[in-house]
């Protein structure tokens, strides 16, 4: 039985194979390769482009969805060994998930990470605990560590404009927010990136350090792949020469000493046309969405010709519905 609930579960092999099946699938028709198939997706927290792309992954290849959203007319369910169940979560996922086993062929699983403890994030409490307890394949539709799809759709879209991966510089520049958000998405973004062997270039203040196991995890694929992972705190050098800009805004590290509103204390960081200046004349800009305009990015890159947000979105669909097709072959 198959999970996706990381890059790991592919691999630099694995992910290759997936980005030529949803490229070659996004050229043709929808194939009705899902017939009778049940996907249970369940969310702990809101999704837009998530929820909207499995529904039409499945819908269109043939198979239906089931959609629960805890604690909004599904129990609230607890995680945690050995809990003492006297608060509002009135189910553990014990019961619930091989119940949810029992109806559907696959779980699909959204869930953040707490924001407090980096160790507690990266062990990935949820989502390991689906894993564990599910008897259906289970996929990360976000979790506490990564967001896996969300990686492979970068990677697509940077693929589908360059025609390559390999040795293309990328930078993963950090982004100023009104709140301090998980790292689930520059990890995976920085993980496929590494396995697909480009030149990433993470750039953030001092104090928002991604997860040593993540870097290290990176690090492996790029020796793997020809790629390269480099660490800096200058934006401005970073970007230069890069060919992608993907912004996005994550909290401080466990243990750095900033408070969690320093994550508005960088508004030099915000992206904006400087710094596509500073790239070279062909480089995209990407962002998962949504977006905080002017905020984390200006308008005048949103709006730029070489945005490629909408595109970045509509991947999703395309490497969600080659996930599918890998979990179930």
């Amino acid at each position: 039985m198959k999970h996706f609930t990381g890059i790991n579960d592919l691999g630099p092999a694995g992910l290759e194979a997936i980005l030529a099946k949803a490229a070659a699938w996004k050229a043709g028709p929808h194939p009705k390769h899902l017939i009778d198939k049940l996907l249970g997706m369940v969310f702990f927290n809101p999704s837009l482009r998530t929820r909207a792309s499995f529904e039409a992954v499945m819908a269109r290849g043939g198979g239906n969805a089931i959609v629960l959203e805890v604690g909004n007319g599904v129990w609230k369910l607890e995680d945690r060994l050995g809990a003492i169940m006297d608060g509002d979560r009135a189910e553990h996922v014990r019961e619930a998930v091989p119940v949810l086993s029992r109806y559907v062929d696959a779980l699909a699983v959204r869930t953040f990470a707490g924001g407090t403890n980096d160790d507690l994030d990266h062990s990935d409490p949820v989502m390991n605990a689906f894993r564990d307890l599910a008897t259906v394949p289970v996929i990360s539709m976000e979790s506490a560590r990564e967001h896996p799809c969300q990686g492979l759709a970068d990677l697509l879209t940077v693929r589908e404009t360059f025609g390559i991966t390999r040795k293309i510089p990328v930078t993963l520049a950090w982004a100023p927010h009104i709140k301090p958000l998980p790292k689930a998405v520059p990890n995976s973004f920085l993980l496929s990136a590494a396995a697909a062997g480009c030149e990433v270039r993470v750039a953030h203040p001092k104090g928002f350090e991604l997860h040593p196991s993540v870097l290290a995890q990176a690090e492996a694929y790029a020796q793997a792949t020809g790629g390269s992972v480099s660490i800096t705190h200058d934006l401005d050098a970073a970007v230069e020469g890069s060919q992608v800009i993907y912004a996005k805004a994550w909290g401080p590290a466990t243990g750095s000493g900033l408070p969690t509103d320093a994550i508005k204390a960088y508004p030099e960081w915000m992206t904006s046309p400087r710094h596509l200046d500073q790239a070279r004349a062909d480089a995209i800009f990407l962002h998962c969405l949504p977006v905080r305009r002017n905020v984390e990015v200006s308008d005048a890159v949103l709006d730029h010709a070489r945005c490629r947000v909408v595109e970045e979105a509509e991947n999703r669909f395309h490497v969600q519905r080659a996930i599918l097709d890998w979990i179930f072959e």
